[in-house]
């Protein structure tokens, strides 16, 4: 197709229903949707191509994310389209705005920084309508010591240890600009236990799995499995540790992405 016009748009989704972003053979996710969702918006006349700033895993959310849409023919008018979008999608899917570009834009190489949260409550069983959008560790954890530990990630480190699919060519070597862990006034809701708590990460790109390797690394420091010094170590350049817990997806949420 004639890509003529281009135009950045920013949504949000629950992703506990979802197998991820990435169409998938006879699976239900993000991407699908938002494609189907567009065909029927345009009423199948109008040929379109949509590619996302990053491709979330089956049940992480996002609270604020974007995708590209590459159009032959222009949108005129901005507020009816997003209007009639929202109409549209399935209810746990919604656009919050969206702008023009130029043809140099690219959605992936122009973001520059991308924050991710996982919100998480510990040495409790949460109400079940917690599962969507919160972990709950059954154990009581050590949320200070997990605190300090946080703070190791900052900087330029080595994070193949904390990665799944790791390869000889795979990038680990990334850097953190702030992490670290709060208590929870973002979301609030009457079924949330009393006290909840924010693992925030911000940076420009991460590896397959890291957030929730760093995540679950912090659970078993909470736990007094690790020590602050085997965070360490994991992080330096020769490092071969393998921290194998993953944290569970559904606790994971892309906040916020910035472009240039």
């Amino acid at each position: 197709m004639d890509q003529n016009y281009f135009y950045l748009i920013t949504i949000q989704y629950l992703g506990f229903r979802y197998h991820g972003w990435q169409k998938q053979p006879n699976l239900k996710t993000v991407h699908l949707v938002i494609d189907k969702t567009l065909n029927y918006v345009f009423e199948g006349h109008k040929k379109f191509k949509s590619l996302a700033v990053g491709r979330t895993d089956a049940m992480v959310s996002a609270n604020e994310t974007a995708f590209e849409l590459f159009m032959e023919e222009p949108i005129l008018d901005f507020d009816a389209f997003l209007e009639r979008f929202n109409y549209y999608l399935p209810q746990d899917v919604r656009a919050l705005a969206m702008r023009e570009v130029d043809r140099d834009f690219n959605v992936i190489h122009n973001a520059k920084l991308k924050e991710y949260i996982y919100l998480f409550a510990h040495g409790q069983k949460s109400h079940p309508f917690c599962a969507s959008i919160m972990t709950t560790f059954r154990d009581v954890l050590n949320i200070e010591l997990m605190k300090q530990g946080a703070k190791l990630y900052e900087g330029t480190h080595n994070f193949k240890a904390f990665c799944s699919r790791v390869s000889e060519n795979g990038l680990y070597t990334r850097t953190v600009m702030s992490c670290e862990i709060v208590e929870n006034t973002m979301f609030t809701a009457s079924f949330f236990p009393k006290e909840s708590y924010l693992f925030k990460v911000k940076g420009e790109g991460f590896g397959y799995n890291q957030i929730r390797g760093m995540m679950g690394t912090l659970v078993k420091l909470g736990k007094n499995d690790f020590t602050l010094e085997d965070i360490s170590k994991s992080l330096l350049p020769e490092s071969l540790e393998v921290m194998e817990y993953i944290a569970p997806a559904s606790g994971l949420i892309l906040n916020a992405v910035k472009f240039d």
